[in-house]
């Protein structure tokens, strides 16, 4: 009886890794889902930002928010940009966050909501697409990645509910498009993971309704990705101009909008020099023409 009593012990920390220093448990060493997220719901599901228990109440007061985020389909690809402005109700909590980054090596993702669950959850979506890529030894295709992030944000309702939302905006280069021109592919959520895909540009954020309105009469069709990231960061200009949650260019400080764009050579920042020069070139007409 003993020394039954005693195999079975030593077969459950085998599969647990109890008692075996070292040793990964079973978890780690079975064959399973190529999705990140959801081996992490069941080896360790407390690390998932929406799986952590918060006591009851509203927390958005409490929160820094990041703001203003735009995507724009150009010839090339696409191009996303977004202000360094994140708040806490009417407190300017960080004058410097950045918001946008690049999902992987084609697609981009930028947050508005609740800042640091938002960069949690990007970075949990870097893994999440890097792990199916070793699993599976192929990439997800586009539409595959944008209904990944929308599963992902389903996971989080629970602490939307209590006021932790994010709402992502994610754009990409499409490697199976049939030509170059409709590769550029840009997708919107709400906070229940709903998915939509949109045509040629979007904003997320307190600011979105000005940013859209400033592309609405800028934006053209088959747009080059330089003449892109000039509407993008003018468009930010009249967001910052109208909304208070949003961070406009701020030369005094030598701060200026995180702006990348996704083609067929990758994803990549544009260097913030040339956001710089771009942002001075949007003062400087505004200064003349207040009203663009």
């Amino acid at each position: 009886m003993r020394a039954a009593l005693l195999n079975r012990e030593i077969g459950r920390s085998v599969v647990t890794g109890e008692g075996f220093p070292g040793k990964l448990p079973n978890a780690f060493m079975t064959t399973g889902t190529s999705s990140f997220s959801e081996f992490l719901s069941s080896a360790a599901p407390e690390l998932l930002p929406g799986r952590r228990p918060l006591p009851p109440g509203d927390y958005a007061e409490i929160s820094s928010h990041a703001t203003t985020i735009v995507a724009i389909r150009s010839a090339e690809g696409v191009v996303m940009a977004g202000d360094r402005r994140a708040t806490m109700g009417n407190y300017i909590s960080s004058r410097d966050i950045e918001k946008v980054f690049a999902a992987d090596q084609y697609s981009l993702v930028g947050i508005a909501g609740t800042a640091g669950l938002g960069i949690e959850l990007i970075k949990l979506y870097q893994v999440e697409l890097e792990h199916y890529e070793k699993i599976e030894g192929a990439q997800l295709t586009l539409n595959g990645k944008a209904n990944r992030l929308a599963t992902m944000l389903r996971g989080n309702l629970g602490i939307a509910l209590q006021g932790l939302a994010v709402v992502p905006l994610f754009a990409g280069f499409d490697t199976d498009a049939d030509s170059v021109e409709e590769a550029g592919k840009i997708f919107s959520f709400d906070v229940v993971g709903g998915i939509y895909a949109e045509r040629d540009f979007d904003s997320i954020g307190s600011g979105s309704i000005f940013a859209k309105s400033s592309l609405k009469k800028r934006y053209r069709r088959g747009m080059g990705s330089d003449d892109c990231v000039k509407i993008a960061v003018e468009a930010l200009y009249d967001a910052a101009d109208d909304d208070s949650a949003t961070g406009g260019p701020d030369p005094t400080r030598d701060l200026y909008p995180v702006v990348m764009t996704a083609t067929a050579d990758g994803s990549r920042r544009i260097d913030e020099s040339e956001v710089a020069e771009v942002a001075r070139s949007v003062i400087a007409a505004r200064t003349e023409n207040p009203y663009g």
